[in-house]
């Protein structure tokens, strides 16, 4: 029976690594992502492939496909590599630099190394403006059920699709707000993370209330905050049983159902987005019978 990857249900670690590859040598792609899955146990080190690998290999993933051009007032996102994505979790810095370093010499030369973002948990999984980030993220059998694909769907059960986005934090303009207008931005109080009655419908919280959509658009965030020189801002990272539940989300936080735009862009913006799928676990190891191996 195939499982998920267990990295995906368990919470954040201390320390991440995001690392996205593209396509390069296309001659070898079988040999190098064998050699991916006797490194990948799903756990400490997740996985995902992108389109553009499933493309190349001539499968099909059923619900697999690039990231949506996102629309809005003053945004703009370019689309990430997808060919692979790894997610490497761990508590020190140094076995997750000689991990990665592992991983990439692994997957060369068909896979070149395009994006490597150092990722790590902040005040206890608060977001680097200070809000406690994951809220109401769905937990036990629901946390399941939202981020992991289910028996009806055999080919692909245990499996899991994720959205990532890299997040840029405005921390001059964030500071420059007042309480009151950073609190209604996010639709929560900063000092006791209550939710706010009377924020605006701008609010984030609003925004993506998920029991507010039909149906409604749970997914398991996994997210977490990067930083480099004076720089920094969110690692998203949404697992999800399909991209249904995130895109009703993000057509709604660009405002696409009624004009309203998420209070979120007035201080941070995402620079680059893709979508992967998450292959099961069988017998401890990556399940690539999907993808034709």
């Amino acid at each position: 029976m195939n499982t998920p990857q267990t990295g995906i249900l368990l919470p954040p670690p201390a320390l991440a690594r995001y690392l996205a590859f593209s396509l390069s040598d296309k001659t070898c792609i079988a040999e190098r992502l064998l050699a991916l899955v006797g490194l990948a146990d799903g756990n400490n080190t997740v996985v995902g492939f992108g389109q553009s690998l499933v493309s190349e290999l001539g499968v099909n993933i059923p619900g697999l496909k690039r990231f949506p051009l996102i629309t809005a007032p003053g945004l703009g996102i370019e689309n990430a590599p997808d060919a692979v994505w790894i997610w490497l979790r761990g508590d020190d810095r140094g076995e997750i630099l000689h991990r990665s370093r592992k991983i990439t010499r692994a997957l060369a030369p068909a896979f070149r190394l395009e994006d490597c973002r150092d990722a790590f948990k902040y005040a206890e999984g608060h977001d680097l403006s200070g809000f406690e980030d994951g809220t109401e993220n769905p937990t036990g059998g629901q946390a399941i059920s939202a981020a992991i694909v289910g028996a009806d769907q055999p080919g692909l059960a245990g499996s899991s699709f994720v959205a990532t986005q890299r997040w840029q934090h405005d921390f001059e303009c964030f500071e420059a707000m007042s309480e009151q207008a950073q609190n209604h931005a996010i639709g929560r109080r900063q000092s006791d993370n209550e939710e706010l009655e009377d924020a605006p419908e701008s609010a984030h919280v609003k925004r993506t209330a998920q029991e507010s959509f039909s149906p409604e658009a749970f997914v398991l965030r996994r997210s977490m905050p990067w930083a480099e020189g004076n720089s920094g801002g969110l690692m998203f990272v949404a697992f999800g049983a399909s991209f249904d539940a995130f895109e009703a989300q993000l057509r709604r936080m660009v405002g696409e159902e009624d004009g309203i735009v998420d209070a979120l862009f007035t201080f941070t913006r995402p620079l680059s987005g893709a979508y992967y799928w998450c292959p099961a676990l069988k017998d401890g190891k990556l399940d690539l019978s999907p993808l034709g191996f």
